[in-house]
């Protein structure tokens, strides 16, 4: 089978295309035949060294992927050969909160991903993909849709909430589509003009153009009354996290998942304090989150934002793209 690898060097340029047997599932495991994978800024960070070093190589990179099971290991009960999975982003946290064993498990960084035509899942690791879904469509669930869902729902979201969302990403797409399927009200902030009538297109309300709005969070306290939203999916960082606690509601709370802006900077804690806004720093979520947003995706006929589909062989090129920033919506690789 092939696969890509990370070995040693980081770089676009560097990931590898190797030859490798096709692996045996073992006790408690499943062999998969992937269809798709799908792309996340960590990704990219984890293939060019920006992410960490330390990494177990050589390692097959990406996190999210769906494909259909092939073949089962002995004592797995769950699973039969020819059932559509998408795989879960920790291999290991089934429900309740994070531990310090969970990052140990996750795809493509701590232990080898998805981008291979042959993948090796813990019995526990995979969810069933939504019927009304491709392959194509589940492969962008595992880390971004997951992770938009945890975002909402520690946020304590109910119906008649505002819920600001940033840019057109994977998450803050899946965010916006998932809080408008609750009965939200969703503003979204962008820098392309030429993505504004898609934002609405997809739900939200008001579209706020940063670029021409450096002061984003005014214009948000403006369509919000004074009032500021409930919700904030933080996808920025440092560079914004001032601006999205502005832009808050008293008492309300800010996920924060996002280095878009960088990983580093300095931020005057105090407005946080005096509005009352919980931070809540998310990492993806656990399988019962995965399969409480399935339910919902599948009820509601929620179909994923596919930016544009690159072949297995152009893997690459499907990475300059993310890395581009012009995408709006997930970037698949097909891999069948």
């Amino acid at each position: 089978m092939k696969r890509y690898v990370i070995d040693g060097e980081f770089g676009i340029d560097e990931l590898k295309l190797v030859e490798s047997d096709i692996p045996q599932p073992g006790p408690g495991e499943i062999l998969v035949k992937m269809g798709a994978a799908s792309l996340n800024y960590r990704d990219l960070l984890m293939v060019t060294g920006n992410y960490t070093r330390n990494l177990p190589f050589p390692l097959v990179p990406l996190s999210d992927g769906a494909g259909a099971v092939v073949a089962t290991g002995p004592g797995v009960t769950r699973w039969k050969e020819g059932d559509r999975v998408c795989g879960c982003f920790f291999q290991e946290w089934p429900a309740g909160r994070i531990t310090s064993e969970v990052p140990k498990t996750a795809l493509g960084g701590a232990i080898n991903g998805v981008l291979a035509e042959y993948v090796l899942f813990r019995e526990g690791g995979v969810v069933s993909l939504p019927e009304h879904l491709s392959f194509r469509e589940g492969a962008t669930l595992p880390c971004a849709g997951v992770t938009a869902w945890n975002c909402l729902h520690t946020g304590g979201l109910t119906c008649g909430d505002t819920v600001l969302v940033m840019g057109s990403g994977g998450v803050s797409l899946f965010g916006l589509q998932l809080a408008r399927a609750a009965g939200a009200r969703v503003i979204a902030t962008t820098g392309s003009v030429a993505k504004e009538e898609r934002l609405r297109e997809l739900g939200a309300g008001e579209v706020i153009n940063y670029k021409t709005f450096p002061d984003w969070e005014k214009q948000v306290l403006k369509l919000t009354g004074g009032t500021g939203v409930d919700i904030v999916i933080e996808v920025g960082g440092a560079g914004t996290l001032l601006q999205s606690i502005k832009a808050c509601r008293m008492g309300g709370q800010i996920s924060l998942i996002g280095v878009l802006t960088g990983q580093r900077g300095e931020m005057n804690p105090f407005p946080a304090v005096m509005k009352g806004v919980s931070i809540h720093g998310i990492y993806v979520g656990s399988r019962e989150m995965f399969l409480e947003m399935n339910r919902t995706i599948s009820f509601q006929g929620i179909r994923p934002v596919i930016d544009r589909v690159f072949p297995f062989l152009q893997a690459r090129e499907a990475l300059r793209h993310l890395e581009s920033g012009a995408h709006m919506g997930k970037v698949v690789i097909d891999i069948l």
